[in-house]
């Protein structure tokens, strides 16, 4: 490759690093900070997609970490991240106990284009979500709450329990108030609590019909199990589409 060759490479926008300026912090869960950031990639992404951040000290040394989107593309200039304290996170530890309104930080994205949704995609949508796995989703049903609610969706969410389920009155009253939309919560550390099960997914699948679209995040063993409740009620393995993280 020639000199001139390598000048007139010009960087695709998902690989560059973007200034990011933190504009609200809020708690979300005992464990979960939702941090809105104003930038330059605050209208280039679809409902499902995430970015890496990374934060640079005064000393030079950096850290990054990837991190879902849970906001719908809008005009508002901002983009919503959920971010989970973790022990020894060094980025979801700054966030959680340094991180101030006005702070800088750099995003690189979005990342993730086959793990994403946007209305002329279609539907029925069947989500399904394990602990700070729903932050995706949540993103796809925001982006559907603007346009497209006429889309039958269902959103299997499981938590340790309602106090750690992120989001959980918007999306209840969300249920409470479009006859398109259920949610099916398991909670599996409180009194009563169980499990994704059979059961709990059958209904899911009766109040939307076949799905056109499945979207599962989470753990490995959510997935997993999710997936094989799933594909025993008959859909199809080439409907689902999956992001994982952890055990």
């Amino acid at each position: 490759m020639t000199d001139a060759a390598t000048d007139s490479v010009v960087e695709p926008i998902v690989f560059r690093w973007h200034e990011a300026e933190i504009t609200a912090i809020a708690p979300v869960t005992p464990h979960v900070k939702s941090v809105r950031l104003r930038c330059g990639l605050a209208e280039a992404y679809r409902a499902g997609q995430h970015v890496d951040v990374r934060l640079t000290a005064e000393d030079g040394y950096q850290a990054q970490r990837s991190y879902s989107i849970a906001s719908a593309p809008d005009a508002s200039g901002t983009l919503e991240l959920m971010i989970e304290a973790l022990p020894d996170g060094e980025v979801s530890g700054w966030f959680s106990h340094c991180a101030e309104i006005g702070d800088r930080v750099e995003l690189r994205g979005p990342i993730g284009g086959s793990f994403s949704w946007d209305g002329s995609d279609g539907g029925p949508l069947l989500l399904g979500g394990g602990g700070s796995g729903v932050v995706p989703l949540l993103a796809m049903l925001r982006r559907r709450a603007q346009r497209w609610r006429a889309i039958p969706a269902a959103l299997i969410y499981s938590a340790r329990t309602r106090a750690e389920a992120i989001a959980v009155a918007e999306l209840e009253r969300l249920a409470e108030t479009d006859p398109n939309f259920s949610l099916h919560l398991a909670t599996t550390r409180e009194a009563g609590g169980k499990r994704i099960d059979a059961a709990l997914v059958a209904d899911a699948l009766a109040r939307i019909g076949a799905p056109g679209k499945v979207f599962l995040c989470g753990s490995n063993r959510f997935v997993a199990a999710a997936s094989d409740l799933i594909l025993a009620q008959g859909v199809a393995p080439g409907l689902i589409r999956t992001e994982r993280f952890g055990a």
